[in-house]
């Protein structure tokens, strides 16, 4: 038996690598040949990448009673969205776009809330503006499930602001959109036609199969997979699952090579596009954006000196998640003025 490390630190959520099977069906949609396809260098028509996150934080969890006595679970919460803008040939600066704080009052909706604003003793601390959202049932996660949902909602519409229209038809001859984005996690549902791919930075569910999985180990830096089509949500079998669900483009890429005593997987991300219903075919446009991917994350992917989850934490992903925490605050002084809050209307938190 031979042991190999995950190299992601063991103080995240989960470790890079779980690998659970995909239910579904896969398709080959680009060649039925299973084997590395060759890097090929970024094209001078690509003049923007835009690098898209967000990144959300409970600030306090609340419990509320009606005239009736009974309990209705709420939160202060928060989230940031923003965008890295570069150039994929270095002729730039990197610019920070868009990285502002939402505040959120999250509650059942069983309860009717106003707006919250903390205002403080300091002026020169700023005002925390709360705005309620209201999410259904009772659940614990309720709340941080509502202010997750609003930050993937601005994430998306944050991607589709800067992407390029991206032509989906077969045939198409000069696609390669002039701004590409990077969103962090799989592609949102809802419409495509745009220039945004998704980038996954774990390997948390296998679409390949024992027959096809180590095709991985053996890339080499830059290069990647062919092009596969799978539906969101198919549990195999179970056709009215899928039914009206939205498909995808996948693939892997190879950002780095792995070191000896990382598990050959190590330095792998998996990119995903939205793909038209029932696509027998690649559009030219993805299989360009595709085959440049493998040389652009690997100028962008980050070191390990610098990154504990480094290649697949890429360098403007780091950056802007400072960028986010800064414009979050501090979470200990934010909790204080909510404390103060309560306590001036009555309430002991």
């Amino acid at each position: 038996m031979r042991i190999r490390l995950d190299p992601w630190p063991v103080d995240t959520f989960e470790g890079q690598l779980t690998l659970k099977p995909f239910a579904g069906l896969v398709f080959d949609v680009e060649t039925d040949r299973w084997a590395a396809v060759p890097t090929r260098g970024i094209p001078g028509s690509l003049r923007e990448v835009v690098v898209v996150d967000g990144k959300p934080r409970m600030e306090a969890r609340l419990l509320m009673d009606d005239e009736a006595g009974e309990l209705h679970l709420a939160a202060f919460g928060a989230y940031v969205v923003g965008a890295v803008s570069l150039c994929p040939h270095g002729t730039r600066q990197a610019e920070l776009q868009g990285v502002r704080a939402r505040r959120v009052l999250a509650y059942s909706a069983d309860v009717p809330l106003e707006p919250t604003r903390l205002s403080p003793l300091n002026p020169h601390t700023g005002v925390l503006d709360y705005e309620p959202h209201a999410f259904r049932g009772r659940q614990v996660e309720g709340p941080r499930g509502q202010v997750q949902r609003l930050m993937l909602d601005d994430e998306h519409a944050l991607s589709q602001h800067y992407a390029s229209a991206m032509p989906q038809e077969e045939g198409e001859t000069d696609a390669l959109p002039e701004t590409l984005v990077l969103q962090d996690g799989p592609v949102r549902l809802g419409r495509g036609g745009s220039a945004v791919v998704g980038y996954v930075k774990t390997l948390h569910t296998d679409y390949l199969g024992a027959d096809r999985i180590g095709l991985l180990s053996e890339l080499r830096c830059g290069e990647r997979t062919p092009i596969l089509r799978f539906r969101v949500g198919d549990r195999g079998g179970q056709v009215s699952d899928a039914e009206g669900r939205e498909q995808r483009f996948t693939w892997y890429v190879r950002l780095c090579d792995a070191p000896f005593y990382q598990h050959p997987l190590a330095g792998i991300m998996r990119l995903e596009m939205h793909a038209p219903e029932d696509s027998a075919f690649v559009p030219r446009a993805v299989q360009s954006v595709a085959d440049l991917s493998g040389a652009l994350l690997h100028r962008l992917g980050s070191k390990l000196h610098k990154d504990a989850r480094a290649p697949q934490n890429l360098i403007p992903t780091a950056a802007l998640e400072h960028a986010m925490s800064r414009s979050m605050g501090s979470l200990e002084l934010v909790t204080r003025r909510i404390r103060a809050h309560l306590v001036g209307q009555g309430v002991l938190a």
